[in-house]
């Protein structure tokens, strides 16, 4: 509570100024008036060591977000559920062909390669140097010692040329400092002990023991909905993971499309089997699994994947089990670009799902004396977008039947006001009032995370098979996944015609489509009844969700 108090009289400067210490002014540039400023900030590394200017020769991937027309109109759009094409979209909210070639033309003259400008102009992508980049885009690039590692950073704010002023919004790759993080927990329970029954606690569950849980058996699967994962590195194993999954379920091989440049990496192999394996064995089955692989967990190669998503427009419903705290994505301006892009796909009819996080209500930036991450209040990102669907956790209890019992709020399950998101238009009506809500003095009421929940406690978690063999795996890591296949149930059964969940969900707040979480606290905050910052709305009944939401 003392702790609480403390950090409750923090506003969002405060805060992101305790989190990545104080931003040095930048002086103003000679012949500073032919260039422009972008949404991607300076970042001033905590514990690093500057090691001078990077290399020149380093290279780097860069992606610039261009700004959105009328986007009030799109805003408009959304929240009236009419639906859009890609074409129509890219007709009337993206940028134009001609201001998309501008960019693309200047970066070609500042000598990067591989320029390409994405169908829908929201991104236009190039490969460079560390020296090129300088350049282009008037910031000093430096590295950095830091936690072991060697990373890079732009040390002033990202600019453009006057004439490129209000059609790039945000540079993407001057840094590689910032990662987005996947954090599966594994449990020391052995998953086989009562994977098949689904009963009791600690438990791991298989697929169907949560159907049984969440009341989803007798509901139509997702056979007619195409789902996504977002994902990283080398994915192949995750393929195999998924059909050995399968077979010891006795769930049906569901097509799998890998999307993405990828890499040699195989460190995100349990998080990324865990997001497989349970968002279409949630579903019972899928139409089809689409695999987003980003090249790595640095903002510009997520934000590629994001865009190939909403772009295509043909992928129902995607989940993405990562983030990071939202000061860093305010701050590089991958916030800018991906809530572009988040816009696009709910306008399109299509949702992103995403974990709310597994440190409460603060940002993890130290270890607290009970040895969970804590830091001052804040949410993480992409969750406190207000175009996604965040998911937070429960610990999940069930009957000898292996039937819905009750659910506590998991203690570390993400959560809490955005300090620098607006509120969702669809949460209007469903929150308290702002100040019992919020419940921080001093901190703004922002967008809430988060919106729904599913079982996230690693001791009653998953039943994840990683390299073959089966283990327990939880975190929101999980519930994010789940819900995307509990999204594919509801959207088949609907035909398809559901468009982006957040409207519906709230619309059914209140119902039985929804347990109401009334036990549990993710510190500091508790479930209460109606809406909270520890479960949302609650968790599904999925039965019950089918007739009432579509």
């Amino acid at each position: 509570m003392i702790r609480t108090r403390v950090l409750a009289t923090l506003g969002a400067s405060a805060v992101a100024a305790a989190l990545v210490g104080s931003l040095a002014l930048v002086p103003t540039p000679a012949g500073a008036a032919s260039w422009a400023a972008t949404a991607t900030k300076a970042e001033t590394l905590v514990d690093a060591t500057n090691l001078g200017t990077t290399a020149a020769s380093t290279p780097l991937r860069v992606a610039l977000a261009l700004n959105l027309h009328n986007q009030s109109a799109l805003t408009r759009s959304i929240r009236s559920g009419h639906v859009l094409t890609p074409a129509q979209f890219t007709a009337s909210y993206a940028p134009s062909a001609a201001q998309a070639q501008a960019v693309a033309s200047y970066l070609t003259s500042k000598g990067f390669t591989n320029v390409a400008v994405a169908s829908n102009r929201l991104l236009v992508t190039a490969s460079g140097t560390a020296s090129q980049a300088a350049a282009a885009f008037n910031t000093p690039i430096r590295s950095f010692s830091q936690h072991g590692h060697v990373v890079f950073a732009n040390t002033s704010g990202a600019q453009v040329p006057a004439s490129l002023a209000g059609t790039v919004g945000a540079v993407l790759g001057l840094t590689n400092a910032n990662v987005m993080k996947a954090s599966p927990t594994v449990t020391q329970s052995d998953p086989a002990s009562c994977a098949v029954s689904g009963v009791g606690y600690p438990c791991t569950y298989n697929p169907q023991g949560f159907w049984n849980a969440y009341d989803a058996a007798s509901a139509p699967t997702g056979s007619a909905t195409k789902v996504g994962v977002f994902a990283e590195g080398d994915v192949s194993g995750v393929v195999t993971d998924l059909r050995t999954e399968e077979t010891a379920n006795g769930l049906a091989p569901v097509p799998v499309t890998i999307s993405g440049p990828g890499s040699t990496d195989t460190s995100g192999l349990d998080e990324w089997d865990m997001d497989t394996q349970y968002s279409t064995g949630m579903a019972g089955t899928v139409s089809s699994l689409t695999i987003y692989d980003a090249a790595s967990m640095d903002d510009a190669s997520l934000t590629a994947q994001f865009n190939q998503f909403a772009a295509d427009g043909s992928v129902q419903a995607a989940s993405a089990s990562f983030g990071e705290c939202e000061f860093a994505a305010s701050l590089s301006g991958s916030m800018l670009a991906d809530d572009n892009i988040f816009m696009e796909a709910a306008a399109q009819g299509q949702t992103v799902f995403t974990s709310s996080g597994d440190t409460g209500g603060f940002c993890p930036v130290g270890v607290a004396e009970n040895g969970v991450p804590a830091g001052a209040p804040d949410v993480s990102y992409p969750a406190s977008s207000p175009w996604v669907i965040s998911v937070g956790g429960t610990t999940l209890l069930t009957n000898s039947d292996g039937s819905y019992d009750a659910e506590i709020a998991w203690l570390a399950g993400g959560g809490g006001p955005s300090l620098f998101e607006s509120p969702a238009s669809f949460q209007t009506g469903v929150l308290p009032p702002l100040g019992t809500v919020c419940g921080l003095v001093g901190i703004a009421c922002g967008r809430a995370v988060p919106d729904v929940a599913l079982d996230a406690d690693p001791n009653s978690g998953a039943n994840v098979y990683v390299n073959g063999t089966a283990e327990g795996v939880g975190g929101t890591s999980l519930s994010s996944p789940l819900m995307l296949g509990v999204w594919a149930r509801l959207q088949s059964a609907a035909g398809n015609g559901l468009g982006f969940a957040g409207p519906k969900l709230y619309a059914a707040s209140g119902t039985a489509a929804f347990h109401d979480i009334l036990l549990g606290d993710t510190g500091p905050y508790p479930a209460t009844p109606g809406y909270d910052f520890a479960t949302g709305v609650g968790t599904p009944d999925v039965g019950a969700a089918v007739s009432i939401i579509g």
